[in-house]
């Protein structure tokens, strides 16, 4: 039984929002809130010690690259835990149940391990070592999308209460998953639903649309549903700038790497140029 939001904070412009993102969803589910930060491993090129330096020489620079392999490590730890005191801080404010933990490894591995009881995984759209180009997404973040079981929210840079959400919906099994999940659960109740595919579907996803708009509405929602011709990519962006749209809510990465690798994936180029949060489902 899910119990807890998990919230991945970095040094990241994100770490925030993603605080406060994790305060209001928690909020809307009466669920406490477990802030992860991971201390992953910095590559670092091997010393070369070969060659002319002397055996003394050489045992001497291990020992002083080891000790400060131990220093690097011990400033690490420091970091995350005060990035993990000012993130509670922001958390707690809002009232909202609130623990912390420090990880070693990878963060997708934290992830597959931490998100059994977990309702959802909350994350920054970039980490602290992006370049912030905006064609740059966070080096995790695509392996989290397809290694989460859960659903994943990816905060944007600030934050501010949802009011109207759109679903990206295409006939697929990740978003009538999505189109489930948003009837059942209460973090989206009272707010105003777009459902939109965008293409030219035929007879039969035309009445999953509705069929999918039917299914909000019973759930109490008021929802409006339209078909808009056009690439994906373009119509649902189009629809979030026009429309104020507060939060994008989809389905995750349909298709193998090797077919995103060949055509593309809709889910990157969303993720890539939405200024909005992004709810996604597998």
């Amino acid at each position: 039984m899910s119990s807890k939001i998990v919230a991945l904070v970095d040094a990241s412009v994100y770490g925030r929002s993603v605080c406060e993102h994790a305060a209001w969803i928690a909020g809307r589910l009466s669920l406490p809130v477990e802030l992860v930060h991971v201390l992953t491993r910095p590559a670092v090129e091997s010393a070369d010690l070969s060659g002319s330096i002397a055996l003394g020489a050489r045992t001497a620079l291990l020992t002083e690259l080891t000790r400060l392999d131990e220093e690097r490590s011990k400033l690490a730890q420091k970091q995350g835990r005060a990035l993990l005191e000012d993130a509670r801080g922001i958390v707690a404010a809002s009232g909202v149940s609130v623990s912390e933990r420090l990880r070693h490894g990878e963060v997708v591995e934290a992830i597959a391990d931490l998100e059994a009881d977990a309702e959802m995984i909350i994350v920054g759209k970039r980490g602290e070592a992006a370049d912030f180009n905006k064609l740059h997404l966070g080096s995790n973040l695509e392996r989290l999308a397809r290694a989460s079981h859960k659903p994943l929210f990816v905060a944007s840079r600030a934050f501010k209460p949802l009011q109207r959400f759109l679903i990206a919906f295409d006939g697929g099994t990740s978003s009538l998953k999505a189109v489930d999940h948003v009837s059942r659960s209460p973090l989206l109740t009272g707010l105003e639903a777009r459902l939109l595919m965008a293409g030219s579907p035929s007879d039969e996803l035309k009445r999953k649309l509705e069929g999918a708009k039917a299914q909000l509405e019973t759930a109490g929602f008021t929802v409006s549903a339209e078909v808009r011709e056009g690439a994906p990519e373009t119509v649902i962006a189009e629809a979030i700038e026009r429309e104020a749209v507060d939060l994008l809510v989809m389905g995750a990465y349909g298709h193998s790497r090797i077919r995103t690798l060949l055509i593309g994936s809709t889910t990157t180029q969303m993720l890539r140029a939405c200024k909005v949060p992004v709810l996604l489902f597998r």
